[in-house]
């Protein structure tokens, strides 16, 4: 994501902050005495991709709700194209730290150099960004990705397009294979933490995406449900 991206990405969370509220708070309601424990960040099942607003930033990345092994299932396609779903969702990181959320990669990318300008592109990626409000430049992303190279999920570089505001993380890479579901539950607190070196106490938004415009190249994946968690 470049600086701009990241501009476009501020103004569409102050944007959608109204309209995520009250979805949030009908959340909430529904889950009851759980709703300290458990944040959905997404609904594919009953909602569908309401309160998701995709934004472009070359091309569009194709996304689609469908049927599979784990119920209601978001595909992504992309060929030489970059567009994201985002979600204007404040989480409180002192609650529920941890994303937890299940993917696979359907169409691989090849080795790229990802932490170049030219190799930055991800079969599967999830992010999630403190806003900077006005301050544009003081937005934050932290990318959690599926890297096209043996990370030994070890990786942490920044982005080589705005190195100062985001972050990348290889959770998964290429010799997790193709067509497996994994689950992943991340410390999403810890992590900011450690990047930004100060209390992280929430973030304003999350975001999945789908990028294949700098090579140029073609990938898919699916995804499965996100939720935050208490543990």
């Amino acid at each position: 994501m470049d600086r701009l991206g990241l501009r476009r990405a501020a103004l569409a969370f102050r944007r959608g902050i109204r309209r995520s509220a009250a979805a949030v708070m009908a959340m909430a309601v529904s889950l009851g005495a759980s709703a300290s424990d458990k944040i959905p960040v997404t609904d594919f099942l009953n909602s569908g991709l309401t309160g998701w607003e995709e934004h472009s930033f070359e091309g569009n990345t194709e996304y689609k709700l469908s049927d599979g092994e784990l119920g209601k299932i978001l595909l992504t396609s992309s060929t030489a194209a970059a567009s994201g779903l985002v979600k204007a969702l404040r989480v409180d990181l002192d609650k529920t730290p941890y994303l937890n959320w299940r993917w696979k990669i359907d169409k691989p990318l090849i080795d790229l150099v990802e932490d170049t300008k030219a190799g930055d592109d991800y079969a599967a990626r999830i992010y999630v960004i403190i806003d900077g409000g006005w301050l544009f430049w003081r937005t934050k992303a932290l990318n959690f990705v599926w890297s096209s190279r043996d990370q030994s999920r070890t990786g942490i570089w920044p982005n080589p397009f705005a190195p100062d505001n985001a972050l990348m993380m290889a959770v998964r890479d290429k010799s997790d294979g193709i067509n497996r579901w994994l689950t992943e539950r991340v410390n999403v607190k810890d992590a900011l933490e450690q990047w930004l070196g100060e209390d992280v106490s929430h973030i304003d938004g999350v975001a999945i995406m789908t990028d294949t415009d700098n090579s140029g190249l073609s990938a898919g994946a699916s995804f499965g449900e996100l939720y935050f968690s208490s543990e």
